[in-house]
């Protein structure tokens, strides 16, 4: 009768050690247990830890509340302003109510997706190209807004949408390579111009202030002479001021002119000598 009572107890310990293995769960501290007891929803979601269930009756489904990162395949479409365009981005999305991602949706990764997929061409078709270009931040908030819709009816909640990447044809590539060439090139032709009008209005002041002052030209002249020498060029070219050409001009004219009965020969040749002189002058400047 002992031996009877002995292997009863046995039996009902390694029964109830079957049932406990059957029936205990752990849920980690990022997921939450959502329980079906004979196919119906029992009750809020199992917190992380320990918790039971009744084997064969109950069954329990865990359901990551951890963000995901799902990266949506590069989506063709055309632009409004009639450009085809590759576009690929990338979803960060989380469960915040389990029941309804398990419940509402049969795969809420697959549905969410989708959605993404579909959002993006219809930004795409939505948009023109310099938007995509460099108005990104506005079309990933309209992406969001696409997505975020239907996906709260699954329990899900997108965090953020980025987009990735615009892939443009080769022909577009060059004729935005061109634009922006032609662009720069305007840009520089512009402050060239700015440069010469601001130049040549020092210069038109500088002519004045000169005009009113001779000297000053020579010191210009020798200033240049002397930056000229400064190069050791095998050539040197020294301008010869308008005013000494002047002055010479008019000794050779007053030298064509007949001489008076009454001169004497000293006077005739008074031309000549200032002739003489400013070559000589001229002579020793150059050798200077």
């Amino acid at each position: 009768m002992l031996e009877e009572v002995v292997a009863a107890v046995l039996a009902a310990g390694a029964a109830g050690l079957v049932y406990l293995g059957a029936a205990a769960r752990v849920v980690k501290q990022y997921e939450r247990g959502v329980v079906f007891r004979l196919g119906r929803l029992r009750g809020d979601a199992r917190r992380p830890g320990f918790t039971m269930i009744v084997p064969g009756v109950d069954r329990l489904r865990k359901v990551n509340m951890q963000i995901v990162t799902m990266p949506v395949p590069a989506q063709e479409g055309i632009t409004r302003d009639n450009v085809t365009v590759r576009v690929d981005a990338v979803v960060y999305f989380k469960v915040v109510d389990p029941g309804a991602a398990v419940i509402n949706v049969e795969d809420y990764r697959f549905a969410v997706s989708q959605m993404a997929q579909t959002s993006l061409r219809s930004i795409i078709g939505k948009s023109e190209l310099d938007d995509l270009l460099s108005n990104r931040e506005k079309l990933n908030q309209g992406l969001e807004l696409m997505i975020d819709s239907p996906a709260v009816e699954w329990g899900v909640t997108i965090d953020r949408v980025e987009i990735k990447d615009v892939s443009l044809p080769d022909t577009m590539k060059r004729s935005m390579a061109r634009q922006a060439e032609a662009d720069r090139e305007r840009r520089a032709r512009l402050i060239n111009a700015d440069a010469e009008y601001q130049a040549s209005k020092k210069l038109a002041q500088a002519a004045h202030q000169m005009a009113d002052t001779p000297s000053a030209l020579q010191l210009r002249l020798l200033q240049t002479v002397m930056a000229v020498a400064a190069e050791k060029n095998s050539t040197l070219v020294l301008p010869i001021p308008v005013e000494l050409l002047r002055f010479l001009e008019r000794g050779r004219e007053e030298d064509r002119q007949p001489p008076a009965e009454d001169t004497t020969a000293d006077t005739t040749d008074a031309p000549v000598d200032k002739t003489e002189r400013a070559m000589e002058e001229l002579r020793r400047a150059v050798e200077q």
